[in-house]
């Protein structure tokens, strides 16, 4: 049955992944107080889903649906960025007389340096578009999103891709690889300011910070694979580790157990630990958690952005 002969839908629910960064240069902070960055994003097999509802008034819910995920801190008012989202859509079509109710299934960490505030306003910038039927071009969805974070421009494109300016700026890059990684979460938060700050006074990104040609061909060339680990980087991971210790323990740990590569996701907490394939990147996890590393997830990437998986 074509688009044009499906009834309107009643609700509409679009799932997004969780990204990490595996690769982020970031260099000298500018006037405006942002540091410019150039990162290789890569959505992985974590999801939220955000189910939407047309309602008179605004509202959003969130539950927990995984074991490692935690929503009590998520906002329930206009302050959370799904309703920001909603908002800004609106805004930008003149619609001032249209609301939603938006439910989101959180599968993504909480605070986790895995952008699920990010996916879940660009889940609800898709799902709102499907429900009212605004036909809103993808550069105008891009647009929107910059403005509502740096990361969920990058929600919406999904796959591999490369991030410039503060990150917004997204462009996808071709990759031909399926990547295991094994995500090592923490317990306690680490603030994205607190880190900027901490690599400011360490390093001050006075250096090339740029991606390599080479990193992007390693992704193009799956034969070469094994290769990818040597451009695997992250500016902010030693002040990450100045501040907490504990993550650099996790990265060793990761070694130990048998991972390529250990890597800081971002800004923190997250860690990720690249294998060789499925089987390994499980055995991995196993290995961690004999040591007590039990909050894990494994994952494989690249993924689609964000995209329609149910009309009701």
């Amino acid at each position: 049955m074509s688009a044009a002969l499906l009834p309107d839908p009643i609700s509409v629910t679009v799932r997004a992944p969780a990204k990490i960064n595996i690769y982020l240069g970031v260099g000298k902070v500018r006037p405006d107080g942002f540091h410019p960055l150039e990162t290789v994003y890569q959505a992985v097999s974590l999801y939220d889903d955000v189910t939407v509802t047309d309602a008179e008034e605004w509202s959003v819910s969130t539950i927990a649906d995984g074991v490692h995920v935690e929503v009590r801190e998520v906002p329930d008012d206009d302050s959370n960025i799904a309703i920001r989202a909603g908002k800004a859509l609106v805004a930008h079509h003149r619609l001032d007389d249209r609301a939603a109710a938006i439910q989101i299934n959180k599968g993504i960490p909480v605070a986790g340096g895995m952008a699920g505030g990010s996916a879940d306003a660009a889940a609800t910038l898709v799902a709102l578009d499907r429900l009212w039927s605004l036909g809103t071009a993808d550069e105008e969805l891009l647009a929107i999103g910059a403005e509502l974070g740096s990361d969920v421009p990058f929600a919406l494109v999904g796959g591999t891709a490369t991030g410039t300016g503060r990150g917004e700026v997204v462009t996808p890059v071709e990759d031909n690889g399926s990547w295991w990684w094994v995500v090592v979460f923490s317990d306690d938060g680490l603030s994205t300011p607190s880190v900027y700050g901490a690599y400011d006074l360490l390093e001050g990104g006075d250096h090339d910070y740029r991606i390599r040609p080479q990193m992007l061909e390693a992704l193009r060339a799956p034969a070469n694979g094994e290769h990818l680990q040597v451009f695997l980087y992250n500016d902010l991971e030693d002040a990450a580790f100045y501040l907490r210790p504990d993550l650099q323990a996790v990265a060793e740990a990761a070694l130990e157990c048998q991972a390529s590569y250990a890597l800081l996701s971002g800004s923190g907490p997250t860690m990720l630990a690249l294998a060789a394939d499925a089987d390994s990147a499980r055995a991995i996890a196993g290995r961690l958690a004999e040591r007590g590393y039990d909050r894990t997830a494994v994952v494989h990437g690249p993924v689609a952005g964000a995209h329609v998986v149910a009309y009701g």
